[in-house]
């Protein structure tokens, strides 16, 4: 006798806004949006907003979106509809992604009958303090079936500073699919970048813990040696007046080119010789992987999880932080051998494939829910009085 067929799993996927993406924000809708529909029955929930391509992406995917609106961090009233959502929809697996979605999960989660919550955190939060640690470890830990750090040396975070249950945490990487063939005519001669002219390019927020400071500083040691040289910066943020200020007072000129927000980031990595991440903290962040994925050798910072993802040598360089001397003379000597850069190229887009393509990550996601579903239906099975 044939079996009744297994319903889909049922999991809403939490976050703050994507409004504003960044490496959470786009992981989070675009892992939801790959879930094999056989298996799995998506939704989403924003909790502030959710105005940009990312909510088309969804659209596009039928994932069916949640706005709450919220605007205070201590309202209660906006999380309602999700109370109901949770309630009325039956979800089986709650996944929160980032600190304060986390703390709303743990929270809403066990109230409106969730059987799996999952807290998925993209940097460690205990960097914010003892306040966090604390939240994470007596409340979150507590109500949360696992706790997911992108990168290995936040897992370890987790348990040894924070101490929480090492069953609880789980390492799943980020991931990036294969780039796209780049559309359009070539960045360098838009940008009219003259031919061999050395690139060094930075994808990603213009903020102060991302140290672009540290990469002008490292450019203006470079500029007598390597007089064509050009950066290229892609993002916005805050830091972005300060950092053009700075890139004057040291007489970088048309040397650094601000390019803002692009939707084209392969055209970018595409145009560049080497990436740049130097910043002070990380998790595993998505301009890393998208720079492998590009075959685009990377130098960045020994911190969080780059050197996971930067096999030092092989497929880029590892540089302390705060260290623009160190900077420069990595990025010429990746930027003055073009054999080496074709053998990190090739490095590069084989390790991408092998461990951080997208599907695969959300294959590790998809059997992460369904293992720890399974374990809270054994639970209850135990649990229930005999009849």
């Amino acid at each position: 006798m044939d079996s009744p067929p297994r319903r889909r799993l049922r999991v809403l996927t939490l976050i703050d806004t994507i409004a504003a993406p960044g490496g959470a924000e786009i992981l989070a809708v675009r892992s939801t949006a790959r879930l094999d529909r056989e298996r799995f029955q998506p939704y989403f929930c924003a909790s502030r907003s959710a105005a940009s391509a990312l909510a088309g992406e969804l659209e596009a995917a039928g994932v069916p979106l949640l706005v709450l609106g919220r605007d205070s961090p201590a309202s209660i009233r906006p999380w309602l509809p999700l109370a109901r959502l949770l309630r009325n929809e039956r979800i089986d697996v709650l996944h929160a992604h980032k600190f304060g979605s986390n703390l709303w999960a743990a929270i809403l989660g066990p109230l409106c009958g969730v059987p799996v919550v999952i807290a998925h955190e993209h940097s460690w939060a205990g960097e914010r303090g003892r306040f966090h640690q604390a939240l994470d470890r007596r409340l979150i830990a507590r109500s949360v079936e696992a706790f997911v750090a992108v990168a290995a040396a936040d897992a370890r975070q987790m348990v040894e500073v924070e101490r929480i249950d090492p069953r609880l945490v789980r390492h799943v990487p980020n991931g990036v699919p294969a780039p796209r063939a780049a559309a359009g005519p070539f960045l360098r001669e838009e940008l009219g970048i003259a031919p061999g002219a050395p690139v060094i390019g930075y994808v990603g927020r213009l903020g102060a813990i991302k140290a672009l400071d540290v990469l002008l500083d490292a450019v203006a040691r470079l500029q007598e040696r390597l007089p064509q040289v050009r950066v290229l910066l892609a993002g916005s943020g805050d830091e972005e007046e300060r950092l053009r200020a700075r890139s004057a007072r040291l007489g970088l000129g048309e040397r650094v080119v601000f390019l803002g927000i692009r939707p084209d980031v392969d055209r970018v990595f595409q145009a560049v010789d080497v990436s740049v991440i130097c910043s002070d903290s990380e998790g595993m962040p998505l301009s890393a992987l998208e720079a492998m994925a590009a075959g685009t050798p990377l130098v960045a910072t020994r911190v969080g999880g780059l050197p996971e993802v930067v096999d030092d040598g092989v497929t880029g360089l590892l540089v302390p932080p705060r260290d623009p001397d160190a900077l420069a003379r990595a990025l010429e000597s990746v930027l003055g051998d073009e054999e080496r850069r074709r053998r990190m190229a090739a490095a590069s887009r084989e390790r991408h494939r092998r461990e951080f393509e997208l599907d695969q990550v959300v294959r590790q996601l998809e059997g992460l829910y369904e293992e720890l579903f399974a374990r809270s239906r054994r639970g209850r099975t135990e649990n229930s009085p005999p009849s």
